[in-house]
């Protein structure tokens, strides 16, 4: 009997999966009314099913779990799982079971899933059936199929925590920062999270520029600001204009793209690495990368509203991803305007007030952190707002030109359901 904790995508994807073989299972879930509880049993996949507080007899007769990445190793049915010996994995691991095709797998702090759907599209260039998939938000066990020609997994630190046994064709840990403190003990044990993909992978890829993954023994490089001669893309950058180069030969340039940022230019050389790998040629790379427009709620471009253009980075819930957003956008826009704030995270947010008040035309804070982080903020003016209805208000008056950012720095369950729902909701409200 196989138990699947967590009624949520990747518990449903596993359950369908289940049942189609078909192999025994049942289901639980700590929750009361898991949100997707009516799809398992209209679906039929409840059968055998246990809500609520975790009970350690639920754990009798199971002979492996399949955990989602949302259930932390400190909680008690893992605990439980682990004196008894019973086999704990999560649903990648499932996965690369069954996987008929090369799987590359991607991970990093910020930007992995960028680089996961831009390598994804390159592959889809080349004429290859190719699945994009992973915490990117498509469940591995929802695209397994027999004429998948490459799968592209974006991979979280939670997924890999419950990975054990993973054949990856080639594997890249993109940037690591801190983050997801509320879970891990300390950075090291986020870090030690984060290269753990290195062992699955055949051809070990790393950023030159990122220190926490200069130890690893690499198979494969790449580095916008530090490059080798081992290097099989790099980049070279003249009066603000990137161009990158396949060894001697030239691909394109900045200017040819649709997405802008210095950490975009990183985010394309991974990908052009990683496709190379995957054996795709520089001509279909080429062009998924100057059609890329880039992924919602990743310093997305929304409209231009009286000569001022908004962006939607709704996704940016840490530090290091506002900081790289306001950094990005400063090089192109002479004014700016950030709406920031929600839940904070245990991370120090000292650097991005530095550069908000040295960026930044005037700064909105909404939501739970808003008064605590507008205390910390000199340079700039300040404002806090009750709702992203008010904050756009209160943008607009600071912004005659430039951009204004929704870079939040912050979790967004204090006022919404996800990143996605504070997203769509600063794009509803612009689109009225």
């Amino acid at each position: 009997m196989k138990l699947i904790l967590g009624m949520g995508l990747t518990g449903l994807s596993v359950a369908r999966f289940f049942k189609s073989q078909p192999v025994s299972y049942q289901v639980a879930d700590s929750r009361q009314s898991p949100p997707l509880l009516d799809t398992f049993i209209a679906e039929g996949l409840a059968e055998d099913c246990q809500l609520g507080s975790w009970r350690e007899n639920l754990l009798e007769g199971v002979e492996e779990i399949i955990v989602s990445p949302g259930i932390a190793m400190s909680e008690e049915i893992v605990i439980w799982a682990k004196e008894k010996n019973i086999p704990l994995v999560g649903d990648i691991e499932l996965f690369s079971r069954y996987a008929n095709a090369p799987i590359i797998g991607i991970s990093g702090s910020n930007g992995k899933s960028t680089v996961t759907q831009l390598v994804g599209e390159m592959g889809l260039a080349s004429g290859k059936n190719t699945a994009i998939c992973g915490n990117i938000g498509i469940p591995v066990m929802d695209v397994l199929a027999d004429d998948v020609d490459l799968y592209v997994v974006e991979l979280s630190s939670y997924q890999l925590d419950y990975t054990n046994s993973l054949d990856l064709l080639a594997g890249l840990v993109l940037n690591i920062t801190p983050d997801h403190l509320d879970r891990y003990p300390n950075f090291e044990a986020y870090i030690a999270s984060k290269i753990s993909l290195y062992p699955y992978c055949q051809n070990k890829v790393i950023n030159l520029d990122e220190d926490a993954t200069s130890e690893i023994v690499w198979d494969c490089c790449f580095g916008l600001d530090k490059s080798n001669q081992e290097c099989e893309f790099r980049v070279e950058t003249e009066r603000g204009v990137t161009t990158f180069f396949s060894k001697s030969e030239v691909l394109f340039s900045s200017e040819d793209l649709k997405i802008v940022g210095k950490h975009n230019m990183s985010n394309v050389l991974a990908a052009l690495t990683l496709g190379h790998l995957a054996g795709l040629s520089n001509k279909a790379m080429t062009q998924a990368a100057s059609d890329f427009k880039g992924l919602p709620h990743r310093l997305e471009w929304v409209v231009n509203m009286d000569g001022v253009d908004f962006f939607n980075d709704s996704k940016s819930t840490n530090a290091i991803s506002t900081i790289t957003a306001i950094n990005a956008l400063s090089e192109s826009y002479p004014s700016l305007v950030l709406i920031a704030g929600g839940i904070a995270k245990k991370e120090d947010y000292s650097a991005m007030f530095e550069l908000i008040g040295e960026k930044a035309e005037a700064v909105v804070f909404i939501g739970e952190a808003a008064e605590s982080f507008a205390l910390s903020i000199t340079g700039c003016v300040v404002e806090i707002a009750q709702s992203m209805e008010q904050a756009l208000s209160i943008a607009k008056c600071y912004a005659s030109s430039g951009a204004i950012l929704l870079s939040p720095a912050c979790a967004s369950f204090d006022m919404y359901d996800d990143f996605n729902a504070r997203g769509e909701d600063f794009k509803r409200l612009l689109s009225q």
